[in-house]
């Protein structure tokens, strides 16, 4: 069995004459991040591997959340996961290390909300109905497959475990 982690990034900034990939968190995002990062170990789904898009809102996401785990956790930036597409984000996946049972992945939307409804189109049937209102900056859906291999995920073959925003935090 493998778990996906799918964390779209923190709030971020705007500044002006600054880049999009080049955006910073702003401060909700600075509270927020950690509160996913301690939710996500708490709950006992620390990641043995991350995987995180290239841009600085995800690094600086990554940056806080990672602070929360027990255990270091590697990880890999992914340039390619960038404001991508499905198919793009999933071939990340699909490569990443085959000794990972829990993979974290930090990224954007809409990429993210189509990808979690792609590959899961079942599960707890509150936590779908929420991804599919809205997947929020700090949103995490956790997406468990009956696979052996990265490379074996694919459309419809996960099952939706659950979905956790800031706002659903005690």
């Amino acid at each position: 069995m493998k778990r996906l982690l799918l964390l779209r990034h923190a709030k971020s900034a705007w500044p002006e004459g600054v880049e999009d990939h080049d955006r910073p968190l702003g401060d909700r995002g600075r509270r927020d991040a950690p509160r996913m990062g301690a939710y996500i170990a708490s709950a006992g789904l620390q990641p043995d591997f991350g995987l995180v898009s290239s841009a600085r809102r995800t690094q600086e996401t990554w940056a806080l959340v990672e602070q929360a785990f027990a255990k270091p956790c590697r990880s890999r930036t992914v340039p390619s996961i960038y404001e991508a597409e499905p198919a793009a984000i999933r071939a990340a996946i699909q490569a990443a290390p085959e000794e990972s049972k829990t993979l974290l992945v930090i990224g954007h939307n809409p990429g993210f909300e189509n990808l979690a409804a792609l590959l899961a189109p079942d599960g707890d049937g509150d936590a779908l109905a929420r991804l599919r209102t809205k997947y929020p900056t700090a949103g995490l859906a956790v997406i468990v497959f009956d696979v052996e291999r990265w490379e074996n995920v694919a459309p419809g073959t996960g099952r939706l475990e659950g979905f956790v925003t800031p706002k659903t935090l005690p």
